[in-house]
């Protein structure tokens, strides 16, 4: 029987839930503390993809309220009992997917989302969201890995994201990221732009990659050409980096 993709994100991630709260890549980062920063005074925040919920531990700490919604109940589940264990009582779980958000307009002083918008069956959908469910005057931030521009860097992504993870829809471009906002709605404030290393057995593990689609990663990796192994610093056990972004949005 086939599945939606909702479906398939949920069944990717449910079992996972415990790996995405302890990834040491998930719950680090300097743009979590600036995630953090900016909703300071919010009174409601949402956590737009939640997760391993390391954006509305961060939010917990500035906002009065903080709401994290994903796809995976087991995910939400992890979420709210790490909420408990670190005594953070403000937080609230609601399951939905991004382009179908069971809020009001203009309900939240502060959205965020971090490293989930890749996985949405639709990106514009998901950001219309953001906007709609973002009070006047309210403030946004976005955290995803971003494409390359160049067309044979971006096929190898897109490739070795797929292997590894069967729900992965697409890794965008800055600039697609960038326009969609402001078709959205959106005024862009900033964008800061950094690279991640990815320690390849660790990539690997926290999404349980089956051993033939590892192969077949390896496999383009030590296929592609000079440029690209350049590009990705692709190390001889397959570990390498990715661009990331950050981008600070308002409503007008």
């Amino acid at each position: 029987m086939s599945k939606t993709h909702e479906r398939v994100v949920e069944a990717q991630f449910g079992p996972r839930a415990k790996a995405y709260v302890e990834s040491a890549v998930h719950s680090q980062g300097p743009d979590l503390e600036t995630i953090g920063t900016l909703a300071q005074n919010a009174e409601l925040a949402l956590d737009l993809g939640a997760g391993g919920g390391h954006v509305s531990y961060a939010l917990a700490r500035h906002a009065r309220r903080v709401i994290a919604t994903d796809l995976s109940s087991e995910m939400l589940a992890a979420v709210a009992l790490t909420a408990r264990e670190k005594g953070l009582g403000n937080i609230e779980t609601a399951q939905a997917p991004a382009e179908r958000l069971p809020f009001e307009d203009e309900t939240f002083d502060f959205v965020a989302s971090r490293f989930s918008a890749h996985h949405w069956r639709d990106f514009d959908a998901g950001l219309r969201e953001a906007r709609r469910t973002l009070k006047r005057g309210g403030r946004a931030a976005f955290v995803d890995v971003y494409a390359p521009g160049q067309a044979l860097f971006d096929t190898h992504l897109q490739a070795i994201e797929l292997l590894r993870d069967h729900s992965h829809v697409r890794d965008y471009t800055s600039a697609q990221w960038l326009d969609t906002l402001g078709r959205s709605g959106f005024a862009i404030e900033v964008c800061r732009t950094w690279r991640l290393r990815m320690d390849f057995p660790v990539w690997i593990a926290r999404m349980q990659t089956p051993d033939e689609n590892v192969k077949a990663i390896r496999a383009l990796q030590i296929a592609a050409s000079a440029e690209t192994k350049a590009y990705f610093a692709i190390e001889p056990d397959g570990s390498f980096v990715l661009d990331v972004l950050m981008i600070e949005a308002s409503t007008p």
